[in-house]
């Protein structure tokens, strides 16, 4: 595919939006940009004006005062692109899939591991 800048996933806005929107599930894509990364990493709270937020500001002055704080996840070497079987994914993928469910408190129903609408994993029957 073409070049990308992707940056890390941020927990605390996600938190946010799964709270407004009443997530009961979610589809983790494009998992497979991350193999051969050393580490990846989650933002989990924000620094701002020297203090820890755990939850998404409302007021966007406060939100451009903010600096990321992450928390870091070992990679994996193994690709996934194009897996279909959740126990086809490296251990590691695994893990951070489960520190995602465990943060945000919602299940991952879906992983896509490629472009084509074929590579994708399926944990729960959406239809």
């Amino acid at each position: 595919g073409r070049p990308r800048r992707c940056g890390w996933l941020d927990m605390v806005a996600l938190r946010h939006a799964a709270m407004i929107n009443g997530l009961t599930g979610i589809a983790i894509t494009k998992l497979d940009i991350l193999d051969g990364l050393k580490e990846v990493k989650i933002c989990t709270s924000y620094k701002c004006d020297g203090d820890k937020l755990d939850n998404f500001p409302a007021d966007a002055s406060v939100l451009e005062r903010c600096e990321p704080n992450f928390e870091s996840f070992p990679g994996w070497k193994e690709s996934t692109s194009g897996l279909k079987e959740y126990d086809s994914l490296p251990e590691n993928a695994k893990s951070y899939l489960k520190a995602i469910e465990d943060m945000l408190g919602v299940e991952v129903q879906m992983i896509s591991t490629g472009p084509g609408r074929d590579e994708l994993i399926s944990l729960k029957d959406q239809f």
